[in-house]
């Protein structure tokens, strides 16, 4: 159960993380941005942020010292974006490394619904 803290600001944050899965047009992940606060617990105790921000980074990680792929990222507090080309999408490896990740937030999602909301979308372009 969420336990209450106090809002520092008269705007209270968004509560929620995003986070939105991009496959190519062959249905391969190709990149997710994740942002947002869980709100689940107050900022730096939040299990489910951080659950969340440790499996994406787990996926960067992966993918550049484990799978070796040259990836363009960018992180801020609060948000991270995680792209990969092309030639690395049928790499074995490389997709498990993202698929693993994409479904064990998917799960997360689940579990946390007024938490965390994932989508799939598809770049038939």
């Amino acid at each position: 159960m969420r336990k209450s803290g106090s809002i520092r600001s008269s705007c209270p944050p968004k509560l929620l993380v995003e986070i939105h899965l991009r496959e190519d047009s062959r249905g391969r992940l190709s990149s997710f941005y994740a942002n947002g606060h869980a709100g689940w617990e107050d900022d730096g105790r939040d299990v489910v942020c951080a659950a969340v921000s440790a499996l994406l980074q787990s996926a960067w990680f992966g993918l550049t010292d484990v799978a070796h792929v040259e990836v363009t990222a960018s992180r801020t507090k609060g948000s991270l974006e995680l792209s990969w080309p092309e030639s690395a999408r049928d790499d074995v490896a490389a997709r498990a490394i993202v698929e693993t990740a994409a479904r064990s937030v998917e799960r997360i999602a689940q579990q946390f619904p007024k938490n965390v909301r994932v989508t799939r979308a598809r770049n038939d372009g």
